[in-house]
């Protein structure tokens, strides 16, 4: 169905514009009229030159996802058909990848499938997560609810993606900006002081040998670091791809001892809250499990809860194999076993969530005042240490001069 950009007037003679997408021409001018707007001129979109080109087309990103089920929502609420809600947000929606995603939505709801089936068809913009709540709340009735507490569960878990990805973000920076400044230092700022050095007839400092012969083999095999870099990171990245590297990594990250708490913190408060939402919006125990180890991120913490999984489908409670498991904090799991024992898990559940989203905030921040003076320190040593190195001569040779 093509596009079309239009102008027109409302009642008052106030110039209005937007776009549409319809048969026809004629089709926008009746749309338009039926909201009482005076139709001024209605021209067809051009043609998105590379809208068949996948990956020149924008991402649908969770911010979209996450404004899709609010509004969604909101319009279930209101009592609107799904189509017609579809139908609304496929013409609200500005992302044309987004777009394309809701008509391919709405044309499969058309074509008689539920709306989880059609959702399945879009794994990398709906996780199993979404479409397992979203197939509850059809089940039960409660799409409105599902989707309030799915867009609430999104903004909760983007949040706190973000705290951790900012954690994570200001040394990441520093090292590089250290690491391209010594670099820059050592290829084009020693090799001057070298030559200065040559005329100077004395016996260098050990300190400063040790930089300029650095600098040397830097100019001299450069290539070779950075390739010797890039295949570090290629062999990484593959041992990670591989269920032992990804054994071996995870567990190596929650032993960290500074990022290790943080990483425990922000599993625990992902499995609490996913695990909350889920079982209050009717899905089972066991599945609700399952769909949680695929979404946990961290091998070790998927271990646990898929042995967590098995004791349960063994007739044994949550709280006892999780606490085996030394990946959850015993008070985690005593208060998962006073939900077990009320019949009030999803609550407790969500309680936890909700101290622990605390107790990351204080972890970031800690961590942030740990790593700021760390960074400082760092770069302090490793520049002065280079600027010292260089001046020792020239401090030597005018101590020579003097004495």
């Amino acid at each position: 169905m093509p596009g079309y950009n239009w102008v027109a007037k409302d009642h008052r003679g106030k110039t209005k514009r937007g776009a549409m997408d319809a048969k026809n021409p004629e089709a926008v001018r009746a749309q338009l009229s039926r909201q009482k707007l005076t139709p001024v001129k209605v021209k067809e979109k051009p043609k998105d030159l590379f809208e068949n080109v996948e990956f020149m087309q924008p991402k649908v990103s969770e911010k979209d996802v996450i404004i899709f089920a609010r509004q969604f929502s909101t319009m279930i609420d209101a009592g609107l058909p799904i189509i017609q809600c579809l139908d609304i947000l496929f013409s609200q929606q500005e992302n044309p990848t987004f777009k394309k995603l809701i008509k391919g939505l709405k044309d499969s709801v058309e074509g008689g499938q539920t709306l989880a089936e059609a959702l399945k068809k879009y794994p990398k913009e709906f996780d199993t997560l979404f479409v397992n709540m979203i197939a509850a709340g059809e089940a039960g009735g409660i799409l409105d609810i599902i989707l309030q507490r799915l867009s609430a569960y999104m903004e909760k878990a983007a949040k706190l993606k973000a705290q951790v990805k900012g954690a994570m973000m200001y040394p990441a920076i520093t090292i590089a900006i250290a690491v391209i400044v010594v670099i820059v230092i050592l290829v084009f700022v020693i090799p001057v002081f070298q030559e200065m050095f040559a005329d100077f007839g004395q016996e260098l400092p050990g300190p400063t040998k040790i930089v300029i012969m650095a600098s040397e083999i830097v100019k001299s095999k450069i290539l070779f670091i950075l390739a010797a870099f890039a295949l570090f990171f290629v062999g990484f990245k593959k041992f990670y791809s591989t269920e032992k590297g990804r054994e071996v990594i995870d567990d190596l990250m929650l032993k960290l001892p500074i990022f290790g708490d943080l990483i425990r913190k922000v599993a625990v408060a992902k499995f609490t809250r996913t695990m909350g939402t889920m079982l209050s919006s009717g899905v089972s125990i066991l599945d609700a499990l399952d769909i949680v180890a695929k979404t946990a991120g961290n091998m070790t913490v998927e271990t646990a809860i898929y042995d967590t999984r098995a004791a349960i489908s063994e007739g044994r409670t949550m709280a006892d194999p999780l606490l085996v498991s030394g990946v959850f904090p015993s008070m985690v799991c005593s208060m998962i076993s006073v939900g077990e024992s009320t019949g009030a898990l999803d609550a407790m559940l969500g309680k936890i969530a909700d101290f622990y989203d605390e107790e990351v905030d204080q972890a970031v921040e800690n961590l942030t005042a740990a790593i700021e003076p760390l960074m400082m320190g760092f770069l302090g040593v490793l520049i002065g240490g280079l600027v010292i190195a260089m001046y020792l001569p020239v401090f030597k040779m005018a101590g020579a001069v003097g004495g």
